[in-house]
């Protein structure tokens, strides 16, 4: 077994966890707080890679300006689907769908053709490199880890506002909140546009990364997000602040992709890493809750008992 390999295996998957971390933070807005599974996460994902890398190698943007538009774009598709369903009132989850399957025929329409390198351009990756003469999984962590905390501040400090506080309120208790006077349409409206925003970043930001752009890489997305998510709150789900918790999507996200780089280093075949992916979902999603029956049964047993 060659270590060196595995050690640069995993140094990469901690730096492609960081940075798909920052999509994890959008699906957590949804999923978490808003309580739905947004599956715009797929289209907005890819567009954010389409988009930087069209701009970057087609028109010679500055690759910082191509994140924010990626930002700018996926807030516009998480904009679309909550339209659909603040507006014509299409369930969410459809809603959702319906925004994706239109992306990829306009992802397409963007790039002109299904992929688009970016050997030669310059990227924030590329130029911290040369300035510091890292490798390329080491610039990638560093970034990351930088966006990663900064982000992770703002949203704290965003949820700590009045809107912010009506916008987790909504997703606690959306009637409750209706009847104090606030416009449920519009929190989700929000939460929806920061959610895709978040992911439209991180497909840019792992657009750059990677070096290329795919029309199908944003394929299986929400299902990393919600992978990562359970993750970190098995891990850290016993810290009850909301920072912490926002942290936890992150360190999920980089624990998600640790363990699949050690499941390819074992052998496993590239092409089951799908079904691999859905087995720790429901896996991560089964257990605590057969823990917690098997608590509930024992409980109630030994209460029997002593009554007895």
């Amino acid at each position: 077994m060659n270590i060196g390999g595995i050690f640069l295996a995993l140094q990469g998957a901690v730096s492609q966890g960081i940075l798909w971390g920052v999509l994890v933070l959008g699906v957590y807005i949804t999923y978490k707080i808003l309580d739905i599974a947004d599956l715009t996460v797929d289209g907005s994902f890819a567009l954010g890679g389409c988009i930087c890398a069209t701009f970057v190698v087609g028109y010679g943007m500055n690759p910082f300006l191509a994140l924010i538009i990626s930002t700018l774009s996926g807030m516009i598709a998480g904009a679309v689907t909550g339209f659909l369903h603040t507006v014509f009132e299409i369930p969410a989850i459809l809603s959702g769908i319906l925004t994706q399957i239109a992306l990829w025929s306009i992802n397409l329409r963007i790039m002109g053709k299904s992929n688009i390198p970016l050997l030669k351009s310059k990227t924030i990756f590329s130029g911290f490199m040369e300035l510091t003469g890292l490798k390329s999984s080491q610039v990638s962590a560093i970034i990351g880890i930088l966006i990663a905390i900064i982000l992770i501040s703002a949203l704290y400090w965003f949820f700590g506002t009045e809107i912010g506080s009506a916008l987790r309120a909504t997703g606690n208790n959306e009637d409750m909140i209706r009847a104090l006077g606030v416009n449920t349409k519009m929190t989700k409206m929000i939460a929806l546009m920061l959610s895709n925003g978040l992911v439209g970043l991180s497909g840019g930001l792992v657009c750059q990364s990677q070096k290329y752009a795919d029309i199908g890489m944003g394929t299986g997305a929400i299902v990393i997000g919600l992978a990562a998510i359970v993750i970190g709150d098995v891990l850290m789900g016993r810290l009850r602040s909301f920072y912490s918790r926002l942290t936890s999507a992150v360190v999920g996200s980089i624990v998600y992709f640790l363990i699949r780089a050690i499941v390819l280093q074992l052998g496993m075949d590239a092409n089951d890493m799908k079904l691999l992916s859905a087995v720790i979902v429901a896996l991560a999603l089964c257990v605590p809750v057969a823990i917690n029956k098997y608590r509930a049964k024992r409980m109630y047993t030994e209460g029997g008992d002593e009554n007895a």
